[in-house]
């Protein structure tokens, strides 16, 4: 008996060892697991990749800012190298760390008047809208947002142009203006954007007289968004040259907020027009170089920093022209 009983001691002792082994070698695959692959989502944390054709992986404190260089008369220039560029925050210089000048992919918000008054510039603008479109690279992706009275999203942002091309083809006109609406309103839908470049082209005839945002709060947003800001005004002759207080108000917020992000305004009095300043569009957005740098001001106060750039003509290059973000709010705490 006495025996038999040992006998059974033995094998539960031994069984033990077993569970206990197992135990071991499960904890130490886990460990060996976990210090060889980082938590989810700690990429994200710590950093922030610029998608081009060459990747950047940098820190999250890295300002973009996106400079377009022209001649006199609105030809891109190439072949500037980093040297050429020096960038000052709140008139402190910067080291620039990162620079690229890659036709990387872009999301690209159409945001399209269809108030009355758009009825005899229908043709035309849809013509620039198609310009856009054909200059345009596979991987690009696009949204359409319609303005008249209200705004409203008529297609989320896709890489088939396809659908914004017939979505513009059946737009119809009707309504009031609410301008400021539907830019707000793509801003927004542009948080969704897959391509770190992004940008807004604005196609409308005049002032706007429906939004229920303000100008104030619309231009907050845009300095608060990584957006390139352009707009097409589309006016007759004796508009351009002696608008009416109404239009120049629309005028002056336009040109406002597109400087503020890095983009332009193009007022356009002449209908045939249209499809050559939507390509000189397309041009800029596909050839602009991108400048980064960690701020010497390490405070995160949430302020807004005004961004200054000067650069340096290279002999045997024309007169140079640039626009470029103008500033951006500082991180909060």
């Amino acid at each position: 008996m006495q025996g038999s009983t040992q006998g059974k001691i033995g094998a539960r002792i031994l069984l033990l060892c077993g569970i206990i082994s197992i135990l071991v070698l499960s904890f130490g695959f886990l460990a060996s697991g976990q210090q060889g692959a980082p938590a989810v989502g700690a990429a994200n944390r710590d950093d922030r990749v610029y998608r081009s054709g060459t990747t950047i992986s940098v820190h999250s404190d890295l300002v973009l800012i996106p400079v377009t260089v022209t001649d006199r008369s609105g030809k891109v220039v190439s072949g500037l190298d980093k040297d050429c560029f020096t960038l000052f925050e709140n008139n402190t210089k910067q080291e620039i760390t990162h620079f690229a000048t890659e036709d990387a992919p872009i999301s690209v918000g159409i945001v399209f008047d269809t108030s009355d008054s758009m009825q005899p510039r229908m043709r035309q603008a849809r013509e620039a809208v198609y310009t856009l479109l054909d200059n345009a690279n596979p991987s690009d992706e696009f949204l359409l947002v319609r303005f008249s009275t209200e705004a409203r999203i008529v297609v989320p942002l896709t890489s088939q142009v396809d659908e914004i091309r017939s979505r513009v083809g059946s737009l119809h006109v009707s309504g009031t203006t609410a301008l400021l609406d539907g830019v707000r309103l793509a801003l927004a839908e542009m948080k969704h954007a897959q391509h770190d470049r992004k940008a807004l082209v604005i196609i409308s005839d005049g002032e706007d007289n429906a939004s229920f945002w303000t100008s104030d709060q619309l231009k907050a947003a845009a300095r608060e968004e990584d957006v390139l800001l352009y707009a097409i005004r589309i006016g007759d002759s004796a508009e351009t040259i002696y608008p009416m207080p109404t239009q120049q108000a629309g005028i002056a917020l336009l040109k406002d907020i597109t400087n503020q992000t890095g983009g332009r305004l193009f007022e356009v009095s002449k209908l045939k027009q249209l499809p050559e300043v939507a390509a000189k569009i397309g041009g800029w957005l596909r050839s602009q170089y991108i400048l980064g740098y960690a701020s010497n001001n390490s405070e995160k106060d949430g302020g807004y920093r005004r961004v200054e750039l000067k650069i340096e003509r290279p002999k045997g290059f024309p007169r140079l022209q640039a626009v470029w973000r103008k500033g951006y709010y500082a991180p909060k705490e």
